[in-house]
């Protein structure tokens, strides 16, 4: 199974030695949101350079607030400090009350927006001259490629669509394996069949699923009260974050991981929470399964 981590951490030395452990434990991935270490690009070029093989990628770098071309620059850039591939562009449109309830760039069409970006960052990344209409009304001339994998935090039709198009895939966060089968996987393909999901979600072994569930609840329950997030739990049959995640026993979670793939992703993107009086011993149990799932 292809399964990753979330690589978050305290300082960049750690999530250096994290990204190093996380590849000698044979996770074929870590991903990095926006807000780590306030930018992930620099800390994620050294903990690059200081692995061989582990996939590092953003989920997500924010759309509205780098220009496409600046975004490209900066994946190259990451590119550049890791001194090999492996570096993934995971991008999206975000939500209302971060871009314009707290920083009054104007919300109105994220989906036209994205589409428009998309367009400029992919021509970007392969080097083409660019002369764009649309939100980024870009004129460049050719310049260098640089081989960046492309991933929309894509939820809705519309985003689905453009990231078969035009992208590598998309990465979720909040869909179950309900809603990758009966909306994520069916919309990409029929743009564009195999496109890459990576399925970002909770996760939690514990003996205990309802104290598991209330502990979801209590940390991730303000995903439910965006609309981008929940339009995807609706599709997954899931009244909240709470239940889409992941908790249960050692043979509930491999089942629940399994039903992912069987779905239609190709890769889990682990977001191991702690529950109970003695949270080291559910993320231990937690950290436990899903080495052995990659083994």
């Amino acid at each position: 199974m292809r399964i990753g981590l979330t690589g978050a951490a305290a300082t960049v030395d750690r999530m250096i030695d994290l990204a190093k452990s996380a590849e000698a434990d044979g996770f074929t991935s870590l991903w990095y949101a926006s807000a780590v270490g306030g930018d992930p690009l620099v800390a994620m070029a050294m903990a690059g350079k200081a692995t061989s093989t582990i996939e590092l990628g953003t989920a997500v770098l924010q759309t509205y607030t780098c220009h496409p071309v600046l975004q490209a620059r900066r994946a190259a850039s990451v590119v550049g400090g890791m001194g090999r591939n492996g570096f993934t562009l995971g991008i999206g449109p975000s939500h209302k009350p971060p871009i314009e309830d707290m920083l009054g760039i104007s919300y109105a069409t994220p989906g036209r927006h994205t589409e428009d970006y998309v367009r400029v960052l992919m021509a970007t990344l392969r080097g083409e001259s660019i002369n764009a209409d649309g939100e980024y009304p870009v004129h460049l001339p050719a310049g260098e490629a640089v081989e960046v994998p492309v991933l929309i935090s894509a939820l809705a039709p519309r985003l689905l669509r453009v990231a078969a198009e035009l992208t590598d895939g998309t990465v979720l966060w909040m869909g179950n394996a309900r809603s990758i089968e009966t909306h994520v996987r069916p919309l990409l393909d029929k743009a564009a069949p195999g496109k890459r999901i990576v399925a970002g979600l909770p996760i939690a072994v514990h003996d205990d699923e309802a104290e598991a569930r209330a502990a979801a609840n209590q940390m991730f329950a303000m995903y439910g009260t965006l609309p981008n997030y929940r339009r995807i739990l609706d599709h997954g049959d899931a009244a909240g974050p709470a239940e889409a995640a992941i908790v249960g026993n050692e043979e509930s979670v491999a089942k629940q991981i399994t039903a992912l793939f069987d779905a239609g992703a190709d890769d889990f993107w682990a977001a191991p929470f702690p529950v109970g009086d003695d949270r080291g011993a559910s993320r231990a149990r937690t950290h436990a399964l899903l080495k052995d799932l990659v083994s």
